[in-house]
């Protein structure tokens, strides 16, 4: 079965360089390093006077992933002080998240291509002391590679809602053995534990989500504090919307506006699109329905005055949480899992919720009874209760001032993974392979 996979990942090949390039038109940083993709590398860390140091290699594929990787990464540096960082990414946005995270010689390469060729290339170039995948990416040659050469790989922070559980059964003949094949896996929830179990996945705990140890940068948040307060209006954020989102928001917004406006409930929109090729999309959206725009790239010391501010910068999130009394989460609107809200909350910001939060299940039923997120059962219910929620002073004050300690309550994961990465990497014994 794995060389049948192997030999559809080969046939396709060429549909994934076509598909870099179209990317690339929108998203040039899908140009960078190509060949990294197919396991060719200018750089080989065991010949280069570092062979002596740990090689800790975490994979997180996009933004979502690599922001959690830099939770783990810094309880890892505290107990491994002399590790060296290999980081691989799959997308573009969150390669260039993880160049944050490098110091000195650590290593950012792409994510090796599911071939053998790519993966036999990419585990000899850099033989890693240990291989941390984060959250849910699982690919059958890597799996397989590692374990032929003796590599553990764990799965860390690891999350499978109903619908992939759905899928990893249906395709059980793949996904059975790869998953079988890990040598840790570290789940976010007990229903994700249980669920990885199911396919065979080695659980060896529920350690929680790594999200909750999230700090929001001081400095950002203090600063988007301070730009709220130039607003004459309540903000109210649209975080990580995603795509077809923001046009039901528009209409639900337009049609409401005049009902607000007689009941003097005022709001300032913030919009903050997840992909950042989707800036100018949701600038036309807006000004073609009559909105005045002002884009954070614009802005010297002060959001200028507009209808709409627009978040188009990256890695600015705290600062955005900071200016808005509440926000709307992105994705969950659609049927699309929605995003990570305890990133708003962490910094002190209420969150309304639509129905489909499945990537963050438990972590929104617990911010549902804790009263910090609201659930509301459409876009229309969202547009109203988010400004219902900042023109009531006395109850988003109360909301706001119970994020901090429902944050507070859940922390305690990062420590706990990084000590188990680092128990499973020194209780591993060396296999020795022919390639």
């Amino acid at each position: 079965m794995l060389g049948l996979y192997s030999l559809a990942i080969q046939l396709a090949t060429p549909l994934l360089r076509r598909k870099l390039e179209r990317r690339a038109q929108s998203e040039p940083g899908y140009a960078v390093a190509v060949p990294e993709r197919f396991g060719q590398y200018e750089i080989s860390p065991r010949t280069s006077g570092a062979s002596s140091r740990p090689l800790i290699w975490i994979h997180a594929v996009s933004l979502g992933e690599t922001r959690a990787a830099a939770i783990l990464l810094k309880e890892l540096r505290e107990l491994v002080p002399e590790m060296q960082l290999l980081l691989t990414n799959g997308t573009a946005t969150g390669r260039e998240e993880g160049k944050k995270l490098l110091r000195g010689d650590d290593i950012q390469v792409w994510q090796p291509w599911d071939s053998p060729q790519a993966v036999r290339r990419f585990l000899l170039n850099f033989r890693p002391d240990i291989g941390v995948l984060m959250e849910t990416e699982i690919w059958p040659n890597l799996v397989a590679g590692c374990k032929a050469r003796g590599i553990p790989l764990v799965l860390a922070n690891a999350r499978m809602n109903e619908k992939s559980w759905r899928g990893a059964k249906r395709l059980s003949w793949l996904a059975g053995p790869a998953y079988k094949s890990l040598s840790a896996v570290w789940a976010q929830t007990e229903a994700d534990a249980k669920r990885l179990a199911d396919i065979g996945a080695p659980v060896r705990g529920v350690l929680g989500n790594l999200k909750f140890d999230s700090v929001p940068d001081a400095k950002l948040l203090a600063r988007g504090r301070e730009w709220r307060a130039t607003s004459q209006r309540p903000v109210v954020l649209f975080a990580s919307s995603r795509e077809g989102e923001e046009a039901v928001w528009l209409q639900a917004w337009l049609r409401q506006r005049e009902s607000f406006a007689s009941r003097n409930q005022q709001v300032q929109w913030l919009l903050v699109p997840r992909h950042p090729q989707r800036f100018d999309e949701v600038i036309a959206l807006c000004t073609e329905a009559g909105l005045s725009v002002s884009r954070r790239s614009a802005w010297d010391d002060v959001p200028e005055a507009a209808d709409v501010w627009l978040g188009d910068s990256m890695g600015e999130m705290a600062q955005y949480y900071g200016m808005a009394h509440a926000a709307m989460l992105g994705g969950s609107f659609e049927p699309l899992g929605g995003q990570n809200l305890i990133e708003a909350l962490s910094c002190d910001c209420p969150v309304i919720m639509g129905p489909h939060t499945f990537n963050f299940a438990e972590a929104s039923e617990l911010a549902a009874d804790a009263g910090v997120a609201l659930r509301v059962a459409d876009m229309e219910e969202g547009v109203l209760e988010s400004v219902r929620l900042v023109n009531e002073p006395e109850r988003w004050s109360d909301l706001a001032s119970r994020c901090h300690a429902f944050t507070s309550a859940h922390r305690g994961a990062a420590l706990s993974t990084a000590l188990a990465v680092v128990q499973q990497m020194r209780s591993a014994s060396p296999v020795v392979t022919r390639d």
